[in-house]
């Protein structure tokens, strides 16, 4: 098993990559603030839900030939570049609306998990930060488990922290809903800022080089 000092130092180093500010939770962020926090909450399953993926493929190996294949990489960067850009034409676009109570419809729930599944997934720097970052705290000693069940404890934990930390963002962000949901150039303004978190992370998709 991993050492408590390196549990903590792992724990420690997760909570704070999960505050610093990035598209993920100014996404949740936003999205909370103008849809109530059960929004932002389902966002965030279908981010965490897209680590869980780019553990388990970091821990099969499948990452180091994604890195190693320059085609491969381009054609999911491509494919990021055109889901962002379609996100961010999709909030520019982004009416105002009006609070009611709790209306929102299963299909709803579902198309707000896939936009946090297909986000975290139509970036490739995601799982070549898990190549680089996971495998520091990884050991092999023969009486430890495998590397590979390592990397997929860690990248688990790393899911379930990003999970707690971005629900706690959702729900207080959640306190905003009725203070704009009356005032629509707030509203446009958090869908413009939304819109701008997918146009800089498309630029950056377009200009990352590995």
């Amino acid at each position: 098993m991993l050492s408590i000092e390196t549990l903590v130092t792992f724990i420690s180093i997760s909570i704070f990559l999960c505050f610093l500010p990035g598209p993920d939770n100014l996404l949740v962020l936003s999205q909370s603030a103008i849809n109530g926090y059960k929004s932002g909450i389902f966002i965030t399953i279908g981010l965490c839900i897209g680590l869980i993926i780019h553990t388990s493929l970091v821990s099969l190996g499948i990452a180091a030939i994604i890195q190693a294949n320059t085609v491969a990489f381009e054609i999911i960067r491509l494919f990021g570049v055109f889901y962002l850009s379609h996100l961010a034409w999709g909030a520019f676009k982004a009416r105002p609306i009006h609070l009611k109570s709790n209306t929102n419809s299963f299909n709803d729930t579902k198309k707000l998990i896939k936009k946090g599944l297909f986000m975290n997934l139509s970036n490739p720097k995601v799982i070549i930060f898990f190549l680089a970052f996971l495998p520091q705290f990884t050991t092999d000693n023969a009486i430890t488990i495998p590397v590979s069940l390592q990397l997929l404890y860690l990248g688990l934990l790393f899911a379930i922290i990003a999970f707690i930390i971005f629900s706690l963002i959702s729900y207080l962000s959640g306190f905003l809903n009725k203070a704009i949901s009356s005032k629509p150039s707030i509203q446009i303004i958090f869908n413009r800022i939304t819109c701008l978190i997918f146009i800089a992370l498309a630029i950056n998709l377009c200009i990352s080089q590995f």
